[in-house]
C-alpha cells in the first residue's frame, strides 16, 4: 500500500509563488507515474500536471508555462512549483500515484490534499 502526504500549501498574493511537495511511503517510487490534481469549491476535480515513471511531463492548458512538476526519486518526493499564481488557482491540491507508465483512476493512490489560496 502507498501512502502520500502533501505539504506546502498556504495563502499567497496574486503573482506570487508556492512549492508543493508530496512524500510517498513506497520502496519502488521510481516505477510510479505521479500527478497533481486540484478541486475548487463547487467544481469537479481536475488534472493539473503529470510526470511519468520515465520523466515525461504534461500540463493542463490553464497552468502551462506557470507550473512545473518534478520528482526526486532518491527522496520519494514529487513537487509542483507554482509561479505567477492567479485567484482561479485557489483549490485543494491532491497528489496521486499510479504504478506504471500512466495514470489510472481505478488503481491510483491519493494524498489528503493541501489548501492553496490566492488572494490579495
Amino acid at each position: 500500500q502507498v501512502q502520500l502526504v502533501e505539504s506546502g500549501g498556504g495563502l499567497v498574493q496574486p503573482g506570487g509563488s508556492l512549492r508543493l511537495s508530496c512524500a510517498a511511503s513506497v520502496s519502488d517510487f521510481s516505477f510510479y507515474t505521479m500527478a497533481w490534481y486540484r478541486q475548487a469549491p463547487g467544481k469537479r476535480r481536475e488534472l493539473v500536471a503529470i510526470i511519468t515513471n520515465d520523466g515525461r511531463t504534461n500540463y493542463a492548458d490553464s497552468v502551462k508555462g506557470r507550473f512545473t512538476i518534478s520528482r526526486d526519486n532518491a527522496k520519494n518526493t514529487v513537487y509542483l512549483q507554482m509561479n505567477s499564481l492567479k485567484p482561479e488557482d485557489t483549490a485543494v491540491y491532491y497528489c496521486s500515484a499510479t504504478h506504471g507508465p500512466g495514470i489510472d483512476g481505478t488503481r491510483a493512490y491519493w494524498g489528503q490534499g493541501t489548501q492553496v489560496t490566492v488572494s490579495s
